[in-house]
């Protein structure tokens, strides 16, 4: 099995996707939250602090937490949805999470709640999925009604994933974007797939998205 990389380079890694992402307006101010797995036996998670502008995110504000979502080292205290990033990785086995709040995920995100989720298919794009080999693929990916009660959405996470074992990513109603991969690279390349189908899905739904 591969080494996993450390703590100062994973965080030096998170926060560069930050100051990213924020440069293409998928984490505007402190919104998003991003986090890499340090060790699975004990799980450890290397995890953005709470209320941190992205666009200027540092290394020392990643802090590592344990499976619980206690903070081990690091100053400050982690995302309020440290737990949600714990479930996702005990799930699914990945290397790392990322969570962005882009203006097309949250807007569809709500056109699409009544169905339970955003079905997308016929995009080349979706080749750029882990496992995804053409284009006449369709994608489903669910959508979690937002609460702030975070231990509940946990478990409501945790079902889901249990029941949508094929889906690369999730949304939360009105508020944004869930994907994961096997190393940050996987999972930053999921945002950036899904965020380019995301906005063409909607520019081509007009005003239905709008309204």
């Amino acid at each position: 099995m591969a080494r996993r990389p450390s703590k100062p380079k994973l965080a030096a890694e998170l926060a560069g996707i930050g100051r990213r992402f924020y440069g293409r307006g998928w984490v505007m101010g402190t919104s998003g939250n991003f986090s890499a797995v340090l060790s699975v036996q004990p799980l450890r998670l290397a995890i953005t602090a709470s209320s941190v502008h992205k666009g200027t995110l540092q290394a020392a504000q990643i802090l590592e937490v344990d499976d619980k979502g206690r903070v081990r080292s690091g100053a400050g205290k982690p995302s309020a949805e440290t737990l949600l990033h714990l479930e996702i990785a005990r799930a699914r086995g990945a290397g790392a999470i990322l969570h962005t709040h882009s203006v097309w995920s949250t807007m569809l995100s709500g056109l699409h709640a009544t169905a339970g989720g955003l079905a997308i298919s016929g995009y080349e794009m979706l080749k750029g999925l882990d496992g995804i080999a053409t284009h006449d693929h369709r994608e489903w990916i669910p959508i979690v009604p937002n609460d702030q009660d975070m231990p509940r959405l946990a478990r409501e996470v945790r079902k889901l994933l249990d029941r949508e074992t094929a889906a690369h990513a999730f949304l939360l109603h009105r508020h944004g974007l869930y994907t994961w991969g096997h190393t940050l690279r996987d999972a930053e390349r999921h945002v950036e797939i899904l965020e380019f189908l995301f906005e063409a899905v909607g520019r081509a739904s007009g005003n239905r998205v709008i309204g």
